[in-house]
């Protein structure tokens, strides 16, 4: 499925390592881009591009306080991803539990 120009859809937005640990960073408060940056030995411009992609993929919300941008986790994006693997968690499970009764059959 293609998504609209622009956006970026939740496994392209994690599949990054910095962008992971920004949202572990908002995980239990907002934060501005300047308190974002000093955690990473990157631009604060190449913060900003991170935080632009996970806005796209609805991982983050921003709000203006002042003249600075606050960013702030959201969550359900996450939630909607875990039930994505919980499905094929549940799948691959299935698969290994039929392997082991075959495997066990054929010993006996």
């Amino acid at each position: 499925m293609a998504l609209p120009s622009g956006k970026h859809d939740v496994f392209q937005a994690i599949a990054d390592p910095t962008r992971r640990e920004v949202l572990k960073l908002l995980t239990d408060h907002e934060m501005p881009v300047s308190a974002i940056s000093g955690h990473f030995p990157i631009t604060r411009t190449a913060v900003s591009k991170h935080l632009r992609i996970l806005a796209e993929a609805g991982l983050v919300k921003e709000r203006k306080v002042g003249r600075e941008t606050r960013y702030r986790l959201e969550t359900q994006p996450l939630q909607e991803l875990k039930s994505w693997l919980n499905y094929y968690e549940r799948y691959w499970e299935n698969k290994l539990s039929a392997l082991q009764r075959f495997v066990e059959s054929d010993e006996e």
